[in-house]
């Protein structure tokens, strides 16, 4: 009997999350074939490799690092995205889908060898603490800041829940170093935000597929509707730039969102009977509001099954570049107090049978955002096609995924967003927007 649950992921390029399936428990027929001897000895002939590396290395060297090496080795020549987690990655992992944690409530970024605040996040510790955009941060329960990396500064600000942190913080005005205790509870990460853009159109952007995405759509939409009044929404604009992936049901129900009826995605292994579909229920948000979906480079695995899914039923127009073409499964199988395998058991299909696997979905409206002269050259685009051993697609001449992934700072410098709100509001005129339903995919 096989447990699971089923994300997506994005894989090592973005650093975030892909299509994964957690086995708690494997038995029966569809488990795979008994190894034969000749596979036995050549397992004998890493036995001895291992053996001969231990003893005669000119340094000692780490066995668990051996081990864990090896197994990575192994796993990285199957593709791009399968890999061993060892037991503080797998934690990593579920914090980062869980969407919540341990922690203070601060957006930070590294600036001068500091740990700079970006902003507090509202109602959160840090902010009722009195942690302010653009305060450094120096030391960390008395520990310098000064030598590590972001990643292990945010490690150690995380922690239980009700347990005191003490940040010494320079502040531009202030005389000396302040410290601010703050006393952890839980963050929430908000994956989804959103606004009102002018006084006619709801703006909402999906950063990652967690725990709690869906739920946190929902709200926004509501509370667009509520501060322009239904009559007075024009649209919508789904941003999916940059948005590496996440959790399979959560882009189902970003999908369904939207969608009143039809497949949305289907997930295919190697054997026929794993094939999985998941289909839209009754019940659009946004009562059918004209929408916009942007996506770039950036954009893979969840965030592309969305796009794919709206884009095949015609409920939305797809505007921007090419998405990065993450187009598989990973299957995350435990291993006790050792970690979990990672391990790409599937393709995904979007709803007109088509695989983005080293493709990508193709936008309706082809929309390039310019780099400012100082990242010229200094930016490549890329996509699952390019990674070395990735898994081929339906058409290996079809294949050349990816774009530019860069998304301006500021509205008035963002050319798609623009784009797309000039559609809306009758500035521009296109084809493709809004969709012919007519032309969508039989239900």
């Amino acid at each position: 009997m096989i447990r699971k649950f089923t994300l997506l992921f994005a894989g090592a390029v973005f650093g975030a999350s892909a299509a994964l399936v957690v086995l708690t428990g494997f038995d029966g027929p569809g488990a795979a074939n008994a190894a034969g001897a000749s596979t036995y000895r050549q397992l004998s002939i890493f036995g001895d490799i291992f053996e001969r590396v231990r003893s005669q290395y000119v340094t000692e060297p780490d066995d668990e690092k051996l081990v864990e090496t090896a197994i990575n080795g192994m796993l990285s020549s199957l593709d791009p995205h399968s890999s061993y987690l060892n037991a503080k990655d797998f934690s990593d992992m579920r914090v980062q889908t869980r969407g919540e944690f341990g922690g203070l409530g601060i957006e930070v970024t590294m600036e001068n060898e500091l740990v700079k605040v970006v902003t507090p996040i509202d109602d959160t510790p840090a902010s009722k603490a009195g942690v302010l955009a653009g305060d450094m941060i120096t030391k960390i329960d008395g520990e310098q800041v000064r030598g590590l990396t972001l990643n292990d500064a945010v490690e150690k600000m995380r922690g239980p829940v009700n347990t005191p942190i003490v940040l010494t913080v320079v502040r531009e005005g202030a005389d000396q170093p302040i410290d601010i205790t703050i006393i952890r509870d839980v963050i929430k990460v908000r994956s989804v935000k959103y606004r009102v853009e002018g006084t006619d159109v709801g703006y909402l952007r999906v950063s990652s597929f967690t725990e709690q995405t869906y739920d946190n759509l929902e709200q926004g939409i509501k509370k667009i509707r509520e501060e322009l009044g239904e009559d007075k929404v024009k649209g919508y604009i789904l941003d999916l730039r940059l948005n590496p992936g996440g959790l399979l049901d959560q882009a189902v129900s970003v999908s369904d969102s939207f969608l009143d009826r039809g497949e949305i995605v289907s997930t295919r292994g190697r054997n026929p009977d794993e094939t999985r579909r998941y289909s839209a229920r009754p019940g659009d948000l946004t009562g059918g509001k004209p929408l916009i979906v942007l996506i770039n480079g950036g954009s893979a695995s969840a965030s592309e099954i969305v796009a794919g899914a709206l884009q095949d039923h015609k409920r939305a127009t797809i505007l921007g570049s090419r998405s990065f073409g993450k187009g598989s499964v990973q299957t995350i199988i435990p291993l006790g107090a050792n970690g979990a395998l990672r391990l790409t058991t599937a393709l995904y299909y979007t709803p007109s049978g088509a695989s983005i696997q080293a493709k990508g979905i193709t936008p309706d409206i082809d929309v390039v955002q310019p780099l400012p002269d100082e990242l010229k050259g200094k930016v490549e685009n890329r996509g699952e096609s390019e990674l070395r051993g990735h898994i081929t697609g339906q058409q290996e001449d079809a294949e050349g995924s990816g774009s530019s992934a860069y998304v301006p700072p500021e509205t008035k410098d963002d050319v798609q967003l623009n784009y797309a709100l000039d559609l809306i509001r009758g500035v521009k005129v296109s084809k493709a927007f809004p969709p012919d339903p007519s032309s969508a995919i039989p239900n």
